[in-house]
Parts: C-alpha cells; structure tokens; sequence
C-alpha cells in the first residue's frame, strides 16, 4: 500500500513578498543595494541569503557567515509564522520558500569554511528534510547566475 504519510506535517508555505522581491531582482549584482534592502526589509530572509551570497569569499568566511546566520534566523521567524512547528517539509518549488532554503544553504557553505563540522552536518540535515531537491536547485542558481570563465579577460599595455 502507498499513500501520503498522515502523520507528517503539511509542507509549508511562505507568503510571497512581491515588493521586497522587486527590489531585491533591481540589486542584483551590487553589494551595496542588497545592503540597503536589508536594512529596509530586514525580515526577510531571501535579501539576507542573497546579501550572503555576494560577500561571500572562502579566503574571508565571516562576512558571509554572518548575514547568513541572520538569514537563517528570519527564515525561521517566518516559517514559525506561517505554522511550521519544527518539521515537515518547506518545498524549493514553492517560490518564498527559496529565501529560507536559500539562507540554510548559505549558512551550511559559510560554517563549512569557518571548520564548524557539527553545524554542517545539521543543516544538511535540515535542508534535505525540508526538500532533498534544494542543494541542487540553490547550486544551479548560483551556477546560472556566475559570469562564465570565458567572460572573464585580463587586459593589459604590451
């Protein structure tokens, strides 16, 4: 017999957030704006992950570290806020759910660099029990969103 598990928990799912979405689609690529969204919109976890994502650096892990730490603790305000009560699915297909994956993603890569194994392995956890397809997604987006090697060109005087 096959069949929905009834006692599992319903996947959550955010409510969307149009304007903050807006304004974080015009930032892209600058530092800078993303930071003055943050500090507009400082509730949302999608403007901390992508703050997250653009200053990270492996060689200087902190700065990520930390707007992702912050991502992680809005997205948990806000999945508690639509419901979630510690478990159950948080589906990447639905799209104001990314903020959050996204922020769990961002604070994994980050503890990674900094050598905090126990936290790694805990949010792998959380991030494969909150939708396995998420890493791959996130990892995708960030590929997709990368200049390619062949667009970057040194110039010089001869």
């Amino acid at each position: 017999m096959t069949g929905e598990d009834l006692l599992s928990p319903p996947p959550t799912l955010l409510p969307a957030d149009d304007a903050v979405d807006r304004e974080l689609f015009a930032a892209v690529g600058s530092i800078e704006a993303l930071a003055e969204i943050v500090a507009k919109h400082p509730a949302s976890p999608l403007a901390w992950a992508l703050l997250a994502d653009a200053v990270h650096d492996p060689q200087s892990p902190v700065p990520g570290y930390a707007a992702a730490r912050v991502g992680y603790h809005r997205g948990l305000d806000a999945l508690r806020a639509a419901g979630w009560r510690g478990r159950g699915p948080i589906p990447w297909s639905h799209e104001p759910n990314r903020g959050v994956l996204r922020a769990l993603y961002a604070l994994r890569r980050s503890a990674k660099a900094i050598g905090e194994d126990g936290e790694v392995e805990r949010l792998t956890t959380f991030l494969n029990d909150a939708d396995p397809q998420a890493a791959r997604e996130i990892e995708a987006a960030i590929a997709a969103a990368a200049p390619p090697t062949s667009a970057i060109v040194i110039l010089g005087t001869d």
